[in-house]
């Protein structure tokens, strides 16, 4: 486990609002030395502690690619393990594949003692989201781990993302693609 020291804490913070921020403003911003602010930095993504990711807005508003949104919960058959998931999925080429286009999120859990798989997919159309789930994505979870796989799928229908990563609200302190500078510290999360 990692804690921040204070100086971690100001720099991770600085990130969180804008993490394509230089070092040099970053130094700026919270008044640590720029090797300081360079060195901190640099061992926190060797340690993985801190990640970017850049994420494409494909909703109606945005790009229009994808009207279409679906949480499926699936309950796997028992004796199925996170390691065996895991193992069989990074090296299906078709899943993957599916995977890129049409899941935005996806998390291995536990439901009632069994192994299960929190997806969210896109579709261009609810009828597309039907047709990828029930013909790509079950299809591809069966051939890999036998008919009788899936236990139980529970769906809800998704619309509008409230919170992402603890700290980023769309709707409420996001704009141009980062966090208003007038959103205050005391709401940006960093333990």
């Amino acid at each position: 486990m990692v804690e921040f020291d204070a100086q971690e804490v100001k720099i991770v913070r600085e990130l969180i609002r804008n993490p394509r921020i230089s070092d040099n403003q970053l130094a700026k911003n919270t008044r640590i030395p720029v090797m300081t602010v360079n060195r901190k930095r640099k061992r926190m993504e060797q340690e993985e502690v801190i990640r970017y990711y850049t994420s494409i807005k494909y909703e109606e508003e945005a790009t229009g690619i994808f009207h279409a949104r679906q949480l499926y919960i699936i309950k796997l058959k028992i004796g199925l393990t996170r390691e065996i998931y895991l193992d069989k999925i990074k090296s299906d080429k078709e899943l993957l594949g599916f995977s890129a286009e049409h899941i935005a999120e996806s998390y291995v859990g536990e439901k009632d003692g069994h192994l299960a798989m929190m997806v969210i997919i896109d579709a261009k159309t609810e009828t597309e989201l039907i047709e990828s789930f029930n013909g790509k994505f079950v299809t591809n979870i069966q051939k890999l781990f036998g008919e009788d796989a899936i236990k139980e799928v529970i769906t809800t229908k998704l619309n509008i993302p409230i919170r992402l990563h603890h700290n980023y609200l769309p709707l409420i302190n996001m704009e141009k693609g980062k966090i208003r500078e007038d959103w205050p510290d005391d709401y940006i999360f960093v333990e």
